[in-house]
Order: C-alpha cells, then structure tokens, then sequence
C-alpha cells in the first residue's frame, strides 16, 4: 500500500466517497489512486472555487464530509471563498491539497507562498489543518480529517507528493465522530423562563436546528409559548420548509428592513445562530438589528447538540403538542409580466415534492422566499453565510450529487453566476437534474443600495460602470450551451412558468435566463435611504 492508497482507504472506510477536484501536477498519484478505484465518485471541476463551493452544497445536504482534491497552495487559494462560506456555516468538508515533495520544497520554492506555506494559509479558512510528514501519516490523517469533519468542521490535509507514492501503513480504523456539547441545564432554565415571562419572543434556529426533528421540536416550543420562530438573515445548513413543515420567518438582509421588523420583539433567544449584527457597518447606524432594551440570549451556539438542546427545552416549557405546519397554498399560473414575484409564483405552483431551492438571487431573494412558503416540501439553502458570493451554481452541483432523485433548482443572479460559471461544464458532464434560473438585471443591483448610503448626489458614467454589467449585456443562452447546457431565454410570466414546467420534467441541467428589474419596492427603498443619509 502507498500513502495515496492509504489516504482513499480511511476516507472510504469513514464513508467519505465524493471527491471535488480540480488537480494539477501534484495530485497525479491521487488521481491515478482514484482511477484504480470503484469506491470514490470523482467529479471534476474546473476552477477551485466550484470543487470547494459544490463540496459545500454537497456538505450541507448530506450532513457528511465529500473532500476536494486541489493543487498547491495557488489552487487552494482559488478556492478560499467558498471555503469561508462553508467555514461559517459548519459544512462538514475536507480538502485535499498537493505540495511539492519534502525533500523538494526548499529547491523549488515558487510553489511555497511569499510570507508562508499552504498550511498556513489554509489555517485561515479551516477549522483543523495539517500537513502530511510521511506516506504513513497520510492515512493517519485522512482517518482524523474524516473523523473531525462529521461533527461540522472544514478539515484541510496538506500531502506532499512523495507521501503520495512512498510505500506506507494501512490506516487505523474509523472513529466515530466527536460529540457536540452539550447545553447547559441553567441555560436551557433561563431560556424557559424568558418563555414564559409574557415578553414578544423570536425563537431564532440556525444550523441544525434548520431541518429533521429538531426543526420540529422548535416549531412546537415556538407555538407552545407563542415565539415568532425566525432564522438567521442568511441560514446555514439548510431550512426545510413548505408544506408539512414548521414556518420560520428569514430576518430582513437591509438594515432598514431589520429594524421595522425586529422593532415588536422585547427579547430574542438563539439556538445555533448569531445575534443580528449588520453585515456591514454604516455611518451614523447601528451596528445590531434589534431594538434596543431588546433581551438577546445566546441558548446554544452552532457547534453544540441543538436537537438535544430544543428536546431538554421542550420539556423545560412543557410543550408537547405538534408543532403547527405550513399548509399547502394553491397557486395559480402567472401572467403578464416577468418578474421575481411572477417567478416566486410559477416555482410555488410547479415545485415538486423534496426539490431543494439553492437562493444567491441577491436582490431579488426575499419575493422569491416570501413566494415559497406554501409550496410543496422543499430543502432550501441559502449561499451567503460568508458574505462570500458566486457559490449558487457550485452548490447546487454538489447539492445534486448528493441527491440523486432530486431536483435542484439554482435561484441565481447574473453578477455572481459569472464568478463559478464554470460550473455549469461540470452539470452537463454529470448529467445532474438542476435547473439555473439567471435573474438577468445586468448589474449588481444590492450595491444600489450600498451606494445611497455614502453618495452625496447623483451618479456620474464612471461609478455606474463599476456597478452595471452591460456594454456588453451577458448573453447566458450562449454562455450554457457553449458548456452543454440547453437554454432557454422568457421574457414573459407565461413563458417562464411553460419553460420550467418542461425544464421540470425533462432529465439533466437546464439554464432558463429571465431578465428581471429588481423587486417592487426596491427603488423606494433606495431613495429612503439616500434621504436619511
């Protein structure tokens, strides 16, 4: 056995199977392993950042690690922005990076970093990095990788390539994953009596908490003690959601939003979420979303047991009934004109049951949210939990492998689609059921309102070319066939609601480009906040 061997096997013992790859030079024992192999489902992407971002969509789903396969520390780097997405959202995920060989590293320093090597660059975006010292260590390594990334941690091994061929040990054996933390009992007494204390309570889930019994469990403490049950402005994991499950409201993304809506709550209480913290700070605004005199109570952080802490909590309060469900809502076909609320309308109609929605539709994400709440069951993943954009089409990628069977439907901005384009090469290769829909409005429309926070006037030609991606307008019906994707373009509610009834029903990816304005309102609220500044 080599160490690359050794490597795939404590991988595929731990049940780590799907590799991400994008390989150069120093993975070409790691990929000639894989090929020898029938036991690891390799898919090969084209930029870094699709392999790290579908590992991600892949991670998120599934609750279990895939692991990437990435090249020097360059490659890694290239793939760091989906890494730091998947880092805050406590995706289990593990990469695999080549490096030179150890007797080589001095005599070839261009593939070391300036200030520093891989291992140091990718303690930035991992939880658990280390870089391999023998072929025997590999396997080693790969057994403790897999082990930490169960419990939600983004785990990085560093293999230089003579660990790759030398001969080595068979790994140990796989370990089970390491326990989350368990919730405090005071904690869990203080958060039922802020419960029962008469105050307006949001109950605001994240992580875990987002899906299975434990979304359950949460919905019916919610109910018991009549909490709004709210999530995080940019969810992590995934939220199930549509009918049959427990209806948790998403906070406001925009300061102005937030604020109106979180002024009625007197007290919030987080179970695997963050406070409410603006992404960004503004002049002269506060930096927390809440109102003030509002009681914020940390219950449990993402890392601990949360479906253990809302079961204890459950029995602090004494709630017992089911929790209420989303009904279905019957939704007509729309008509006239094309529009994220038109789109929102067609999807809640034709969604079918247990498709998984994948949202970087930016500006216009909240109509479409708002639109399918009573759809049929549905998984629904929001990409920005870094703040990062471009991660909707590779997570959606990974999503699909995940889930074979399932459809997957990519709520996707033009701006950030252009980031993992490249993506879209890797859907036609595997053949996997996703269908892209391009909300085109040739520009990034969020920074509209970003801009009126700091403008003192009107817009002159030079800052609307760093905000508008006309001159040329992309042209994504070509952008998807020229990588194997068929591609249609609608520009009417009818004809975008007729293209994804037969983009639904055929096999394989499917692109439909819609050009849409930003969302009704969107305009006001621009001009609402460039008035207040």
């Amino acid at each position: 056995m080599n160490g690359a061997q050794s490597l795939f096997k404590a991988l595929v013992d731990a049940g780590v199977s799907t590799c991400f790859a994008n390989p150069g030079t120093s993975e070409m024992q790691l990929v000639y392993e894989i090929g020898l192999t029938d036991q690891v489902r390799p898919v090969l992407c084209l930029h870094e950042n699709v392999a790290t971002g579908a590992a991600d969509g892949y991670g998120r789903m599934t609750g279990k690690p895939a692991f990437t396969l990435l090249h020097v520390g360059s490659g890694f780097a290239n793939g760091m922005a989906m890494l730091h997405s998947a880092g805050r959202a406590h995706t289990p995920l593990i990469n695999v990076v080549g490096a030179n060989a150890t007797y080589h590293q001095l005599h070839y320093p261009e593939h070391e970093l300036i200030g520093g090597h891989v291992t140091d660059l990718a303690r930035i975006v991992s939880h658990w990095s280390q870089e391999a010292r023998s072929a025997s260590h590999l396997g080693e390594l790969g057994a403790e990788a897999a082990m930490l990334a169960q419990a939600g941690r983004v785990c990085t091994i560093v293999a230089p390539t003579d660990c790759h061929w030398e001969t080595a040990r068979p790994p140990p054996p796989p370990r089970p994953a390491l326990p989350r933390p368990e919730t405090a009992p005071a904690a869990i007494a203080e958060a039922a009596d802020l419960l029962g204390n008469g105050r307006r309570t949001g109950l605001v889930i994240g992580n875990l908490a987002l899906h299975g019994p434990a979304l359950e469990t949460a919905g019916r403490i919610a109910a018991h003690c009549g909490a709004t049950l709210l999530t995080e402005t940019f969810p992590s994991s995934h939220l199930a959601r549509g009918e049959g499950r427990p209806l948790a409201i998403e906070m406001p993304y925009a300061l102005e939003m937030a604020i109106t809506f979180l002024a009625p709550f007197e007290q919030l209480i987080f179970v695997g979420a963050l406070f409410p913290v603006t992404t960004f700070a503004y002049r002269d605004k506060p930096v927390v979303k809440s109102p003030p005199g509002c009681t914020l109570f940390a219950l449990a952080s993402p890392e601990q047991d949360l479906p253990r802490t809302l079961a204890a909590l459950a029995v602090a309060t004494g709630a017992t009934a089911p929790a209420p469900c989303q009904p279905r809502l019957a939704t007509a076909a729309p008509s006239g004109a094309l529009s994220g609320a038109s789109i929102g309308q067609s999807l809640a109609a034709l969604l079918p049951d247990d498709a998984i929605l994948v949202d970087e539709a930016l500006s216009n994400s909240p109509p479409l949210f708002a639109a399918t709440k009573g759809a049929r069951r549905h998984d629904y993943i929001n990409t920005l939990t870094g703040g990062a954009i471009g991660g909707g089409l590779p997570m959606a990628l990974g999503a699909a492998i995940a889930c074979p069977g399932r459809q997957v439907i990519a709520l996707q901005a033009d701006g950030s689609a252009m980031y993992t384009v490249a993506a879209q090469w890797s859907m036609a290769r595997e053949q996997v059921d996703v269908v892209a829909i391009i909300l085109k409005n040739d520009a990034y429309a969020t920074l509209g309102l970003e801009m009126a926070r700091v403008r003192e006037g009107a817009l002159n030609p030079r800052m609307h070319a760093m905000l508008e991606l006309g001159q040329p307008s992309l042209d994504w019906v070509s952008i998807a066939t020229g990588m194997g994707v068929p591609a249609r373009r609608v520009t009417t509610a009818e004809g975008f609601h007729a293209e994804l009834a037969a983009a639904l029903a055929a096999p394989g990816p499917h692109l439909i480009e819609c050009p849409v304005d930003p969302p009704e309102g969107w305009q006001a609220l621009e001009e609402r906040i460039y008035r207040e500044r």
